[in-house]
């Protein structure tokens, strides 16, 4: 087992003068390590990683998708990656629990900002994430997305394809967004229809957890719908996973959605009977081993949400995110199965 480094977290009655340091989104001198700072001040940075468009020193992103103009139901998904940002103040502030080792004590990891296009040109934004996320990629560096609305999947699918090959999709949802669709349509229902008939993904080696919507042609994924994950352990639900992924590159995308609108009210599509929150994390945080290589959390939509729970979920799905893919890449398959 590694040991937790604690060399950069700071007992409360040893804190040093913060007086320039507060803003650390800002002022961090390096892309690891963790400074004490208020969860209720500062530059909101994702977990309080140094913003920068600077990634040779970079081994992971997080970047964000402001985009929601592809929601067929309640907008406001636009406003997930700042209301993500936010929540994950709450979370940053101490290691993530239960993970036995700090992923920004191992990874380097920045806060890209956001993806930038034009909203009065709804047609070239899928060419704009592509090209955001191949910027980020063609570094050499991975991605964490924080959406948007579920379609921006779809051109981080194509960047992610385009540098490592077709992929595996471990997708979480209550849709399973295959319904048939024409060429070029901007959908966050249809996105992975186009992401078969491109081979950006390999759905026979694919993974779609907590359905509970009906479509008649799945087009080849395994599904794992809501009713089979509540009625199976998730030791055996991780399993089923890895059985069927196997070693290969995967990307991850957890539409919030797939958890039950009781846990999490912000989102566009709600649909009842989805997973708990406790599910939720437990189930990611038993994929340890696998080959992640992409990933993103999608669909917080703050003007419908209470409390800020749904954008804390989705930022306590995106650090542990984070720790998976530093206990494989970082620490080692061996310890990312331990």
């Amino acid at each position: 087992m590694i040991p937790f480094r604690q060399s950069t977290i700071l007992r409360r009655n040893e804190r040093p003068d913060m007086s320039e340091k507060i803003d650390y989104a800002l002022t961090a001198e390096a892309p690891c390590g963790v400074t004490p700072e208020p969860t209720y001040s500062g530059a909101l940075s994702f977990a309080r990683r140094r913003y920068g468009k600077d990634l040779a020193q970079a081994e992971l992103a997080v970047t964000g998708v402001p985009f929601d103009t592809a929601t067929t139901n309640r907008p406001g998904a636009r406003f997930g990656p700042r209301a993500i940002r936010a929540a994950s103040t709450e979370v940053a502030w101490q290691r993530n629990w239960p993970w036995e080792f700090d992923p920004f004590e191992v990874v380097k990891t920045v806060d890209y900002g956001d993806c930038y296009f034009d909203h009065g040109r709804p047609e070239a934004v899928p060419d704009a994430i592509e090209s955001h996320a191949r910027r980020i990629l063609d570094s050499d560096t991975a991605m964490l997305t924080l959406g948007g609305d579920h379609f921006v999947t779809l051109p981080l699918l194509r960047a992610h394809a385009r540098k490592h090959g077709p992929l595996s999709l471990l997708h979480f949802d209550a849709h399973t967004d295959t319904w048939e669709d024409q060429d070029g349509r901007i959908d966050h229902g249809t996105m992975f229809f186009h992401a078969v008939n491109e081979g950006l993904v390999i759905p026979e080696h694919s993974v779609q957890v907590g359905i509970r919507t009906t479509n008649d042609a799945p087009l080849g994924f395994n599904i794992l719908d809501a009713a089979w994950v509540h009625a199976h352990p998730i030791t055996t639900l991780t399993a089923a996973i890895a059985d069927i992924i196997g070693r290969r590159k995967t990307y991850l995308t957890f539409d919030i959605d797939c958890v039950d609108p009781a846990f999490a009210p912000g989102t566009g599509t709600p649909v009842c009977g989805g997973l708990s929150s406790a599910q939720a994390l437990q189930i990611v945080r038993g994929l340890r081993g696998l080959n992640l290589v992409g990933m993103d959390v999608v669909e917080v939509s703050p003007p419908y949400d209470r409390a800020e729970i749904t954008a804390l979920l989705g930022a306590t799905l995106a650090y542990d995110m984070i720790c998976l893919y530093a206990a494989r890449h970082k620490l080692g398959e061996a310890f990312a199965a331990s």
